[in-house]
């Protein structure tokens, strides 16, 4: 028996050990660490995840998911995938039955003030919350705000083919380099049209395109690291700042400058 006067919160189990969720929504403060888990794994519910600070990479077999502030990455039930970024990053998680939000697809979503708030307030909520008064009314709003959220095209996908597959390990590790298609077509024994033909099949995307993306996406992390902007543009190939930020624009919709100011200030 407790000593009088003392009293001890239930033991919440381990997300692992959890047979259900003990709400449909969950995903507390006090519940879960909140920590990426490097290797790969896969749980029984949807899982929503977005960076309060720091850029968050999340890798499936589709491909590469980059989540920077103020945005979100929705992982569907059963899904494999591993999480990784810089040691500072902070995640906020929510695990939500199959029940209440059926998302079948892994995808980035927008995250707009409304919602990281509703998120920030259900994270204070006890586990047990009541589904039938006021916080199952706020969750009720924070499902229907994930259900309109914009989706947002920040996914690398990955190609199947084993030789592309090579290739793009290889243009991911070393952003800056320039080497053409031309080239790969050369070093595996195949013709120029052949490969662009595969990684259109295998992404939906030529391989130009592919690549301006892989670059843009490889320079968050070093902008939320507050790194010069010119460097950051020649480390991932661009042969000047004007055209890293006239891309980096039109595939995010603010300048670079504009990405720090943000990251700056992160929601907690």
């Amino acid at each position: 028996m407790s000593p009088k006067g003392q009293s001890h919160a239930p033991r919440i189990p381990p997300l692992s050990e959890l047979k259900v969720l003990p709400r449909p929504l969950y995903g507390q403060a006090q519940s879960l660490a909140n920590i990426a888990l490097g290797f790969r794994h896969k749980h029984a519910w949807g899982q929503l995840s977005y960076a309060a600070q720091g850029v968050l990479h999340v890798h499936t077999g589709a491909g590469r998911y980059v989540v920077p502030p103020q945005r979100a990455v929705w992982i569907p039930a059963h899904t494999p995938h591993q999480v990784s970024c810089a040691d500072d990053t902070c995640i906020r998680s929510l695990y939500i039955e199959h029940s209440v939000w059926p998302g079948t697809q892994c995808r980035v979503i927008g995250v707009n003030a409304l919602l990281r708030e509703l998120i920030r307030t259900f994270s204070g909520l006890p586990v047990a919350y009541d589904t039938e008064g006021a916080d199952g009314r706020l969750v009720a709003v924070l499902l229907d705000q994930l259900a309109s959220a914009p989706q947002e095209d920040l996914i690398l996908p990955l190609p199947q083919d084993t030789r592309l597959r090579a290739l793009c390990r290889r243009l991911q590790a070393h952003p800056e380099d320039s080497t053409g298609l031309a080239a790969w077509s050369l070093k595996y024994g195949v013709s120029e049209k052949t490969l662009s033909r595969l990684f259109l099949r295998d992404t939906g995307m030529t391989f130009r395109t592919w690549r301006q993306r892989m670059r843009l996406l490889s320079a968050l992390p070093a902008l939320s690291r507050g790194e010069r902007v010119t460097d950051v543009a020649l480390a991932c190939g661009y042969e000047s700042l004007s055209a890293f930020i006239a891309a980096f624009g039109k595939q995010f919709g603010l300048s670079p400058g504009e990405f720090l100011q943000t990251h700056r200030k992160p929601i907690t």
